[in-house]
């Protein structure tokens, strides 16, 4: 599935549109759910989520960048208490166990912050039997990607399936490995930065991705 090395994306939203080309299986399904890796993942998720008929939602992962290098990622960590290292990266770059704990506890504060910020006080929708596809705007190291899975597994999803409109091809064929599929539009042979398959790829705020999720959730029945 090495698709178009040429092909760019608009901006998110096209991305999205374009990725749901791909997942097309999943329409009107009622066991899948549309899960967005805030916040880069919330507009290309509500593309898809329109075009499957399914309910969108977020679910909160942050990297573990490395001191001095934040877009490199050392690991990611998830709702749930679950961590994914990168081992071998540590041991290659030589980072001190305390400097990585050190950025995991700042990175959970982080986690759980947006947790609140997005979700408020509506629960986490349950997870038992259903499909989960986890959606984000790209997929280079996969940290994150992975941290979501392990994490989705344990809430108890029947299938994960991670999604994005573009993905390095080594990446890919790892997260194959612990996800039950993995659906890319674009898997260019030489992938350089999720940004650079985007025409406009301007930083999601809180606001847009609050603004979305509110958008795109059901009406409350009147009482």
């Amino acid at each position: 599935m090495n698709h178009s090395e040429a092909m760019r994306f608009r901006d998110r939203a096209d991305g999205g549109r374009q990725l749901a080309e791909y997942l097309r299986a999943y329409t009107n399904r009622p066991d899948v759910i549309v899960l967005a890796l805030p916040r880069g993942g919330v507009p290309v998720a509500r593309e898809v989520a329109r075009a499957l008929g399914a309910p969108l939602d977020v679910f909160v992962v942050r990297k573990l960048g490395v001191p001095g290098h934040p877009e490199l990622a050392m690991g990611a960590i998830a709702l749930g208490g679950v961590c994914v290292l990168s081992e071998d990266l540590i041991s290659e770059l030589d980072i001190p166990r305390p400097l990585v704990e050190q950025v995991s506890f700042r990175e959970h504060l982080e986690l759980d912050r947006r947790n609140r910020l997005y979700r408020g006080s509506r629960p986490f929708p349950s997870l038992h039997g259903r499909t989960a596809i986890v959606v984000d705007d790209g997929l280079a190291t996969g940290a994150t990607a992975e941290a979501a899975i392990v994490a989705l597994r344990d809430r108890g999803a029947a299938r994960v399936v991670v999604a994005a409109p573009v993905g390095a091809p080594a990446t890919c064929d790892r997260l194959k490995e612990v996800a039950d599929d993995v659906v890319c539009a674009a898997i260019p042979d030489r992938f350089y930065a999720v940004g650079s398959w985007y025409e406009t790829f301007d930083q999601t705020t809180d606001e847009e991705v609050i603004a979305i999720l509110a958008s795109e959730r059901p009406a409350m029945p009147s009482p």
